[in-house]
């Protein structure tokens, strides 16, 4: 029988929320637009028109595959993030908006410098960094990622966002001090892994199709915050900010691990739209 737009994607969003997917929402309409070839204006435009039946089809294997445990943004090569359309794919995190709250603070911060150095430190899918770039039309921005193959999805994100001129991506492994020919930034902000060995193989069967390594932190967690707090502020300008997202139970652990350095002053806790502590920030002396 014949359906049009808006009952399919009705359909999709009630079937999402049976499972008890709470971004139901916005899944369906992602996966509807994907298969449908639509933007979300055009598939609002269309919604009263008939669905062709390969197009449903393919909307329902895909819906398929979610529920089986393909994260949405794999299935359709990519995500939002702060205003930014950005490929993904199996080699980077998927942006979150909790991590929104991580690059809106760095803009704060960037947008009152002029031709700012940002780093943004495990870049993934360079996510942060090219939110403030894009925001800070002054700032030049590195993006800083150990594995090439993410590095890849910056490259291509760097070009989608037309942020070549301004954007660097480069290889950088965390764990290791800094090399000096990076010099020295006005904000360095970090998305780093925060997970516990131990609790990787627990997570939700979504998120455990996400890239290992970015999760791993480490049998506590906090391996990359050490060597951050470590090595951040020499490579930070007096007064610049240090900003990282923790996991939601980290933020104290953290701040005492910037506090113990002696290298940073204003050391505080931001929670994020949930009500968490998920960013800590601090400048350097």
């Amino acid at each position: 029988m014949a359906i049009t737009y808006n009952n399919l994607y009705m359909d999709i969003r009630q079937e999402l929320r049976n499972a008890g997917i709470e971004a139901a929402t916005l899944e369906a309409r992602e996966l509807v637009c994907y298969a449908a070839g639509k933007t979300r204006q055009e598939l609002q435009r269309d919604g009263r028109l008939y669905v062709p039946q390969d197009v449903e089809r393919r909307v329902q294997e895909l819906t398929a595959r979610h529920l089986a445990g393909e994260p949405v943004a794999y299935l359709i090569g990519e995500w939002s993030f702060y205003g930014l359309d950005l490929d993904i794919n199996e080699s980077v995190l998927i942006p979150r908006i909790d991590t929104e709250v991580l690059a809106e603070k760095a803009i704060e911060f960037v947008s009152k410098y002029e031709n700012a150095r940002v780093l943004d430190l495990c870049a993934g899918s360079g996510c942060v960094g090219l939110a403030v770039a894009k925001h800070c039309p002054d700032s030049h921005v590195v993006l800083g990622e150990k594995s090439e193959a993410a590095l890849r999805i910056c490259r291509q994100n760097t070009r989608r966002c037309g942020l070549m001129e301004r954007v660097i991506p480069w290889q950088v492994d965390a764990l290791e001090r800094p090399a000096p020919q990076l010099g020295e930034f006005d904000c360095i902000v970090s998305n780093p892994p925060y997970i516990p060995t131990a609790d990787c193989d627990t997570l939700q069967q979504e998120v455990m199709q996400e890239p290992r390594m970015a999760l791993d932190g480490g049998a506590d967690g906090l391996d990359f915050y050490r060597r951050i707090a470590a090595d951040a502020h020499r490579h930070l300008n007096p007064g610049g900010l240090l900003a990282m997202e923790v996991g939601s139970t980290q933020a104290h652990a953290v701040a005492q691990l910037l506090a113990a350095e002696n290298a940073y002053h204003d050391i505080a806790v931001v929670r994020d739209l949930y009500g968490l502590e998920r960013i800590v920030k601090a400048y350097k002396e």
